[in-house]
């Protein structure tokens, strides 16, 4: 059995999608011990694929690169999109790339699965008609929240489960003591405009330390992506407040995701802003505190019944938000239910994945 995962790998800065990947081979090995994984993902490109759109078209017709016989010996494509890229709120290009490749690979006749992830927004013409040819040539399309799923069925297929993140059928990890408040500061949202006002972003951070600190609280800052060359790492803004907070501000930089969910399953709270920092701490039952950028966050995190979502753009009374929830004396319990949820629902893919082979 040769299972092709797409866009996920071992190697990505981005832990998130580094957990998309383990959580997606330990669910794929229970079904098919001996599978063969092979990842194709930005950053780690297989040599016959191209990302460019024209040279998709290109090579289905030549087939020069060797693309075609390359799709053709693989048994299953499971496609989980970065958990959130099955949008264009990535720009149009990345959105076609990825539809582009799902299509190829369906026309190959190779069953193609839309692993538990977020679908949509689609927010052009385009970018729904390129969508709706993916999620109706799938085997499978799994949504990983309730949102997702109504979204798949606007573009004319039902999902066939709604379950929740691919991180929750990760082992557990040996948890590593000695942290209290785990701080992820994104520095996606600390730089760009992108997704919000950086300004407003800072200043919820800079009162949620202080908050913290003036509770007694130790904090340490947690990087979820590390640092690259890509400017949407964490790691810079990590180092720059640890240096701007002289010594009362703790700094752990994760060698790797399973050092990352070591230390955060020993910690008694995460607070984040990139959603898989908050998914890693749920689903090892340590309480997570999310500052949401986008609508991937609320349904996913309403159908583990986790209440504790911010909107990180909502002004300075989201920190007053965090705090409140970080005093709470049922976080711990809550947690670990939530976490027993995640693991509940995502037991039923492997049924379905069992039945398209």
């Amino acid at each position: 059995m040769r299972i092709l995962l797409a866009w996920t790998d071992e190697t990505s800065p981005n832990l998130g999608v580094r957990a998309l990947g383990r959580g997606s081979q330990d669910l794929l090995r229970r079904i098919w011990p001996n599978a063969e994984f092979t990842y194709m993902n930005y950053g780690s490109k297989p040599e016959p694929v191209t990302w460019s759109p024209r040279g998709l078209v290109r090579e289905w017709v030549t087939g020069r690169r060797g693309m075609r016989d390359w799709i053709d010996g693989f048994d299953l494509y499971w496609d989980t999109r970065s958990g959130d890229s099955f949008s264009d709120i990535y720009g149009l290009p990345r959105h076609m790339t990825m539809s582009m490749i799902h299509e190829f690979a369906a026309r190959r006749h190779v069953p193609t699965i839309l692993a538990p992830q977020t679908i949509g927004p689609f927010g052009s013409r385009r970018s729904r008609i390129l969508a709706r040819r993916d999620v109706t040539r799938s085997r499978l399309v799994l949504a990983r929240d309730p949102l997702s799923a109504a979204a798949s069925a606007r573009l004319g297929r039902p999902v066939d489960l709604t379950t929740t993140d691919l991180v929750f059928g990760i082992d557990q990890p040996v948890p590593e003591p000695g942290h209290d408040v785990l701080l992820n500061v994104s520095g996606l949202l600390w730089r760009s405009a992108r997704h919000g006002d950086p300004e407003v972003y800072r200043r919820q951070i800079e009162s949620v330390i202080d908050g913290l600190l003036d509770r007694g609280r130790s904090i340490t800052l947690f990087p979820h992506v590390l640092d690259s060359p890509d400017p949407d790492n964490d790691v810079p803004v990590a180092r720059e407040l640890h240096e701007r907070y002289e010594g009362r501000v703790g700094l752990v930089v994760p060698r790797d995701l399973e050092h990352a969910r070591a230390v955060i399953a020993g910690a008694s709270v995460v607070i984040g802003a990139r959603m898989h920092a908050c998914l890693n701490a749920l689903s090892t039952g340590t309480p997570a505190i999310a500052m949401a950028y986008s609508r991937k966050f609320a349904p996913l995190m309403d159908e583990l019944g986790w209440p504790h979502v911010v909107d990180a753009g909502a002004g300075d009374d989201a920190a007053g938000r965090i705090l409140a929830a970080v005093d709470d004396p049922q976080l711990a319990e809550r947690a670990r239910k939530a976490q027993r949820r995640g693991q509940q629902l995502l037991a039923d893919v492997q049924h379905l994945v069992e039945a398209v082979r």
